[in-house]
């Protein structure tokens, strides 16, 4: 599996594209549809889905826009719908202007099950909320990585002073990611890699 990161937007947010055999899924699609649209084609990938590590505004603008072009999913823990229909005053909020986002179309919910395969991707949800209620990690067991969104990062972890945050739920998700081989590449959701073994922060 192939992966490639672009940090896009005003927030710098990772957008990853796996990929394996021409398929591709998105994890985290941010606010560039036109970008993310362009690379699929010019580099030949067929979209399989798109993953949503939790339901803030700076990782998932895109997908209403990418879905007018192809049908695909956006698969997201249904707690954190709310945040889905909050897109745009939030961006308001945090970027001091409104954008334009289009309806996101087509939802499927992570939390029926912790393994998912679509095509030939496989790999495991492991839910990982306190930054947000319906936060999830991707963890691709073969391959050892890991996709962190904003549970956790390379100097720290996700803001847990939203209303809706918990940090006693943050510090159980952290026991989760530490419980991983040491090896684990983790990919968060800004900013560079880390490997488990090289988190030495607490809450």
């Amino acid at each position: 599996m192939r992966i490639i990161r672009y940090s896009l937007g005003q927030l710098q947010t990772n957008c990853y594209f796996l990929i394996k055999d021409g398929y591709s899924l998105i994890i985290d699609p941010t606010d560039e549809a036109a970008f993310i649209l362009e690379e699929l084609q010019r580099r030949n990938l067929k979209l399989l889905g798109l993953l949503a590590t939790h339901g803030h505004f700076d990782h998932l603008m895109a997908v209403g826009e990418i879905q007018k072009s192809i049908n695909v999913f956006l698969y997201i823990n249904y707690k954190d719908l709310f945040l889905l229909k909050r897109m745009e005053e939030t961006a308001d909020y945090f970027l001091g202007y409104k954008p334009m986002v289009l309806p996101i179309k087509k939802i499927k919910n992570l939390a029926i099950k912790n393994q998912l395969k679509i095509k030939n991707f496989q790999f495991k949800i492991i839910f990982t909320p306190g930054h947000t209620p319906g936060g999830v990690c991707f963890y691709f067991e073969n391959e050892k990585i890991l996709f962190s969104g904003d549970t956790v990062f390379k100097d720290g972890i996700g803001r847990y002073d939203f209303s809706y945050s918990c940090k006693n739920d943050l510090k159980d998700s952290l026991k989760k990611i530490l419980s991983l081989p040491k090896d684990t590449l983790i990919y968060p959701g800004h900013g560079e890699e880390i490997r488990v073994g090289e988190i030495k922060f607490e809450i």
